[in-house]
C-alpha cells in the first residue's frame, strides 16, 4: 500500500486560514498575515453567515438578543460542516445544526427545531421547481364529484408545538396535548401560505395525494370508513366542505381531465 501523500504547504495554509475564520478565539491565524487584513476576512465571513440565518429564520432571530444571537451564529460557524456549497440550501444546514444541538442536549428551547423546520419549509417550497402548469387538470372541475388533482406545491406539516404562534412574547415550555397540523401551499401567484387544519383535513389530503381515479366524495368515504358509523355520518358534511375549501386554497388544483 502507498502512504497517503503529505499535504502541501498551500493546503496547510488554507486549512489554518479557514480554521481561524471559523474559530478565531482558539485557532491562530497563519504566520505572516497582517491581523488587519485577517480581520477583514473574519468580519466578512461572519457577517455573511449571520445575514443568511437571520434572513431565513426571522422568528428565531427575534427570540434572541444581539449577544445571544451572535454567540449562536459563531457556534454554528465553528461547529457545523455544511454538506452543500449552494446558498439556497443554507437554511437546511442551519436546521441540521439545530437538530444536532437538540440531540446533544445543549439547552435550547424545546420548540426550537420545530420552529426552524417551520421557517425553513416556507423557503424550501418557495424554491421548489415543480410547475403547476405541467400538471394535467381542469381548474374548473368539481372536487366533490370529480377526481381531485392535488398540487405538487402543497404539503401537510405536523408539529408538537404551535409553531405558527411562537414569538418573543410566547415561548411554550411544554407541548400541548394536541399536535399542530398545518397545510403549506404555494399558489399560482407563487405566494406561500400556511393554513391551520384539523386531523380530518390532514387525513383527507393524504388520501387525495395517493388517489388516481376515485372522486372526492369516494376518497372522503375511504377516510371516514376508519370512524364509527355515527361519527362518520356527522363528519361527512364537514368533509365535503373541506374538499371545496382545499380547492379554494389551491391545494386542489382542479380535477382529472
Amino acid at each position: 500500500m502507498h502512504a497517503a501523500p503529505e499535504s502541501s504547504t498551500t493546503q496547510r495554509l488554507q486549512y489554518a486560514f479557514t480554521a481561524h475564520l471559523r474559530d478565531p478565539m482558539h485557532a491562530p491565524a497563519p504566520d505572516g498575515i497582517e491581523d488587519r487584513r485577517m480581520g477583514i476576512y473574519r468580519d466578512l465571513v461572519f457577517a455573511n453567515i449571520e445575514s443568511f440565518i437571520s434572513s431565513n429564520f426571522p422568528v428565531i432571530r427575534s427570540l434572541y438578543n444581539d449577544t445571544q444571537w451572535d454567540a449562536l451564529a459563531r457556534e454554528f460557524l465553528r461547529e457545523h460542516r455544511c454538506h452543500t456549497p449552494l446558498f439556497p440550501e443554507f437554511g437546511r444546514e442551519f436546521l441540521r445544526y439545530l437538530e444536532a444541538r437538540q440531540e446533544q442536549g445543549r439547552g435550547d428551547p424545546p420548540f426550537l427545531v420545530e420552529l426552524a423546520h417551520y421557517e425553513w419549509a416556507e423557503l424550501a417550497l418557495s424554491l421548489d421547481e415543480s410547475d403547476i402548469a405541467s400538471v394535467p387538470h381542469d381548474p374548473h372541475g368539481d372536487p366533490v364529484n370529480g377526481v381531485p388533482v392535488i398540487s405538487p406545491l402543497a404539503c401537510v406539516l405536523g408539529y408538537r408545538f404551535p409553531v405558527q404562534h411562537i414569538r418573543a412574547e410566547f415561548r411554550p415550555d411544554q407541548a400541548p396535548a394536541e399536535p399542530t397540523l398545518l397545510l403549506l401551499v404555494r399558489g399560482r401567484d407563487d405566494q406561500v401560505r400556511f393554513h391551520e387544519i384539523n386531523a380530518l383535513s390532514a387525513m383527507l389530503i393524504e388520501r387525495l395525494q395517493a388517489n388516481a381515479d376515485r372522486s372526492g366524495t369516494q376518497c372522503l368515504d375511504d377516510v371516514l370508513a376508519q370512524f364509527d358509523a355515527g361519527v362518520a355520518h356527522d363528519l361527512r358534511a364537514a368533509g365535503v366542505s373541506m374538499l371545496v375549501d382545499l380547492k379554494a386554497r389551491e391545494a386542489i388544483l382542479g380535477t382529472r381531465v
